[in-house]
Order: structure tokens, then sequence, then C-alpha cells
């Protein structure tokens, strides 16, 4: 079985005669996730608009299965390819449920007379997207979140074979962003259905996709997984980070480190100073800390924010070595918070920090740091 739903080769895409994106590359699968990422006004919304014929093809061939995109009629390419776009809908006087009906039309001839069948596909969709009790609500007078859920359920009940999303989640709280990305992984898995979308979000793309595609300037700048895209300094790469830096472990950015002494060095660990060291950049105050393990959760956070940072080896217990580089840094700067609750065999040394803070006096609370 062909899983191939939708293909790009060579296309460039653009308005008029300007190319904006060329060179274009890209496969959707079915019951995979594919996501476009990039600067603004890099050319993402243009390649979605292309590879469903709202704009012609300025070079190059899409392919819906076997066909190439420009054979297919009107209505053919409506059962195969849903679409949402990103900006706010007007409606005259429309109940949320005759916007999910809309979605049906491709199936319904001429007069837009709804089946049973038809009726039975729109009250699946409403269900699917937890938003059966607001099928009689004006469309105008729900939330963006709500709005959001009504379109993706027309979209779903037409029950396409693939489903374009720009910007799905503009507009959208933290909790509408979580179920509508639980949403398109469940109709991913669920029905098959090949969905390509663009994210400004890039913890939502990290978390989601099976596959990104990095655009910039005039065209594809990296094809490949998650685990491969968010590597080796790419993202930074891509969006020119000049200030700060993107914690790839996370799919999120700091604001970087402060190139002053330290007034302040944390013993942390496990995740437990993160909190403080943000707090301790957002207010300019420089600091150093140690010894944090290279894979503990908090060394990717420590390592972009510290002006002074003592490692230690994964898995290994903190080192004599670690314990001494990381006294003289202690000793130098005069302050110290620890973070730390508890300590094991693993971070022995980091108690031992922490007690010839408390012999020096120089053990501070963190609530004087913030």
């Amino acid at each position: 079985m062909n899983d191939l739903m939708l293909k790009a080769e060579n296309l460039s895409a653009g308005y008029g005669k300007k190319v904006v994106v060329g060179g274009v590359e890209l496969s959707a699968e079915k019951g995979k996730i594919l996501t476009l990422i990039g600067p603004n006004g890099a050319g993402k919304s243009t390649v979605l608009k292309t590879l469903c014929r709202q704009l012609e093809p300025l070079g190059g061939t899409v392919y819906i299965g076997k066909d190439e995109l420009r054979s297919l009629s009107g209505n053919a390419l409506a059962r195969s390819v849903s679409v949402l776009l990103t900006g706010r809908i007007k409606t005259e006087y429309m109940r949320c449920i005759d916007v999910v009906e809309t979605g049906r039309y491709p199936y319904t001839g001429r007069l837009g007379v709804l089946s049973d069948k038809d009726r039975e596909k729109v009250s699946e969709a409403l269900k699917m997207v937890d938003a059966e009790d607001l099928a009689e609500r004006d469309f105008d007078r729900i939330s963006d979140g709500q709005r959001q859920r009504i379109l993706l359920a027309g979209a779903i009940c037409r029950e396409p074979d693939i489903l374009i999303l720009d910007e799905p989640t503009t507009f959208l709280d933290i909790k509408y962003k979580l179920e509508l990305m639980n949403i398109l992984k469940k109709l991913a898995a669920e029905r098959g259905i090949a969905v390509i979308m663009s994210l400004h979000e890039l913890e939502l793309a990290q978390r989601v996709s099976d596959t990104i595609v990095c655009i910039k300037g005039d065209g594809i700048y990296r094809v490949g997984s998650p685990d491969v895209i968010f590597s080796d300094g790419y993202i930074e790469k891509l969006y020119g980070v000049a200030m700060g830096s993107f914690c790839e472990a996370y799919g999120s950015p700091e604001l970087g480190r402060i190139d002053l002494p330290p007034q302040v060095f944390i013993i942390g660990g496990g995740g437990s100073a993160i909190p403080l060291y943000r707090s301790l950049r957002r207010r300019n105050i420089p600091f150093a800390c140690g010894v944090i393990h290279e894979n503990d959760i908090e060394y990717p956070v420590a390592s972009a924010l510290a002006s002074e940072i003592v490692t230690e080896e994964p898995f290994e217990a903190v080192s004599q070595q670690s314990y001494e580089k990381a006294l003289a840094v202690m000793k130098k700067y005069g302050n110290v918070i620890c973070t730390l609750k508890s300590f094991g065999t693993m971070n022995e040394n980091c108690r031992k920090l922490m007690r010839e803070a408390e012999k020096k006096g120089i053990l501070r609370e963190a609530e004087s740091y913030e």
C-alpha cells in the first residue's frame, strides 16, 4: 500500500511571476504530520497555498496521490484536501453547526442538501473536536479557540486524505493550542490523514511533527525528523539568532548569558535551580553554577544563562576534581545559594559545597535575590 499522499517536485511558489520559494521537495505520508518552520516572510504560507491550488505553481509539479494537482477538478480536490488558513472568518449569523456543514458540500451536489449520512459525519466531527455543545451557538459569538475547533470540525467532516493548516495556533491560548495539537495527532493516528501545517511555536513543532521542513531565504534549508532539526545549532542558524540562544532540548529560546563577573554561585541540579537562573537573568544579575551533570535536565538552561558553569560527566558521581573547581569558583564570588533539598550518592560533593558555604557564612537565601 502506497502511503504517499502528497508530493512536491522542484516546486516554485510565489505571486505573479515572482518566485518566493523555489526548488521545494517534500512528501506528506499517510498518518504523519509534516510541519513547515522558518522566519517570518520566508514563504511558508506561500508554499501551503500552492500545495492546495490557491496559488498556481510557478514551476515544478504537485501530486495528490498519483494525480497531478493541476489535473484534479475542483470537487475532487475538495474531497481530497481540506484547508484551514490563518485569518478571522466573518459570517452573517451562522450557527456553528452551519459552518461545520459546509464541509460536506463537496458531497451534496449543487443544491447543498445534506443527507442523513452527511449529518452523521457532521456530528462525528463535532464530537471528535469536543464541540457538540457549541453546535447551536452563533459562530461570531464564540472564542477564538472555539472557532478554531469548529473550523477544524468542518475540515474533518469532509473526510480528506490531506489536511493543510496555516499557523493553526494563531490567536489561541495554551489550553487550546494543546487541545488542537492532540486532535491533529489523533486524526493522523486514527484516520490516517496526512497533516501538513506551518507553525511559529517551535516547541510544538518539535513535539508533534514526524517531519520538519525548514524554509529560509528562497528555498528549503533542511528537512528531517525533529531529532535532526533540533540539533547542532540548526535552529539558531535558520532564524539567524544573534542575541540569546535556542535550547534544542526544550524547543525554547533563552535570553543568553551576561558577560560580567558573577555575583552569586548557585548549587543546583535536577531542575531545582531553573526558575532561579531565569529570575536572575531577567534582573540582569550574572551568576555561576555547579556542579551540574551534562545529562541533567537543568544543564541546557544553565549552560545558556550562566556566566560560568562547573560540570560533571553524565552518570558519574561528582568527582573530587569537580568539587575543588566548584569550591574555588564559589569562594571567588562569595555569595552562594543552594536550591537542592536532598542529596544522593551522585552529588554528595554538592552537599559538601553547601556545608562549606555554611561554614564560611556565605550561604544565602534565594529570596535575597528575588
